[in-house]
């Protein structure tokens, strides 16, 4: 794997390394201390922090921004960007702006449907879809172009990542739509968080079939359960989260005060059980508004210290 970025996470894979990656989520509102302040919690424990664009389709502080705080603070970002709310005009300026800012990572996405969020009568834009997103930030970097046609003064140096869900209907079709997101250039995935390990191991097993874990790097998705009424939720009202009667019942028959301790090693069992799994590069954990439970959930697992990139 030679390296096409300054990227950290990159170096991080190219070196062999199991990767850890986290999240934030920006604050809804133009204070940057609650950003810093989550990113202060995990910094040490991961190799690089995603900042969620707008997520549910609720509006915050612009991912954008966010990354600059990280950026400030020592924190490598991986700067989300979701189609759902930009034209290609926009698209392509805001990853210069965050490739003047040495922001070196990117995910690509799509973006959940605005009637999820708080402005359910907002326009869907999706001039390009999360594919040729990917496309569009690898054209710039690799070309030197814009898709336009003309050159870029300081292309932007970005390793540029895509998502995965292995749960979501029809189950068939999750291997080949990986391989699309591959072929169009994506060089990390980060999956949905993984509750189904069966499933999932089913799945990677097709990836690595094909050959496709050669051409990528797949961060295996976890999130730390908090509560059985958390399980719940995620099993019967998340589109295409999968989360299997057990564990369900796992945490339902432990004492209240007791679930959130047994949610996060739950998290941890997961961990140690995909660290071994051909295909498997890193972990992704999504600890949403839960960052303080990072450090504990990354030393656990036996991912800490994070080793030296040189």
């Amino acid at each position: 794997m030679s390296l096409k970025t300054p990227s950290k996470l990159e170096k991080m894979l190219s070196q062999g390394h199991l990767a850890v990656t986290s999240e934030c989520g920006p604050p809804r509102g133009s204070d940057p201390e609650a950003i810093r302040k989550k990113a202060g919690l995990i910094k040490d424990y991961v190799d690089a922090v995603n900042v969620t664009d707008n997520q549910t389709s609720v509006t915050r502080m612009s991912s954008l921004a966010a990354c600059i705080h990280l950026k400030l603070m020592g924190v490598e970002p991986i700067f989300q960007m979701v189609t759902r709310d930009r034209n290609r005009i926009a698209i392509q300026s805001d990853i210069l702006g965050a490739a003047s800012f040495d922001i070196f990572n990117m995910l690509c996405l799509s973006g959940d449907h605005q009637s999820f969020g708080d402005n359910p009568k907002g326009q869907n834009v999706h001039d390009l879809d999360s594919m040729q997103l990917v496309q569009t930030v690898r054209f710039m970097r690799d070309e030197g172009k814009f898709l336009g046609g003309g050159d870029i003064s300081r292309p932007p140096k970005i390793f540029v990542g895509a998502a995965a869900n292995p749960f979501a209907d029809p189950f068939e079709i999750r291997v080949p739509r990986l391989a699309k997101k591959i072929a169009a250039g994506a060089e990390f995935i980060q999956t949905q968080c993984i509750y189904n390990l069966d499933k999932f191991e089913e799945w990677i097993k097709g990836v690595c079939d094909r050959g496709l874990h050669e051409k990528t790097a797949i961060l295996a998705g976890v999130t730390p359960l908090k509560s059985a009424g958390m399980a719940k939720f995620m099993k019967n009202r998340v589109p295409g989260m999968d989360v299997p009667d057990e564990v369900v019942k796992r945490m339902a028959d432990t004492p209240k005060d007791k679930q959130a301790d047994e949610g996060i090693a739950i998290c941890i069992e997961t961990i140690e059980r995909l660290k071994s799994v051909e295909g498997v590069k890193g972990f992704h954990i999504m600890a949403i508004e839960w960052e303080e439970k990072v450090p504990e959930i990354v030393e656990r697992a036996g991912l800490y210290p994070r080793p030296e990139t040189g």
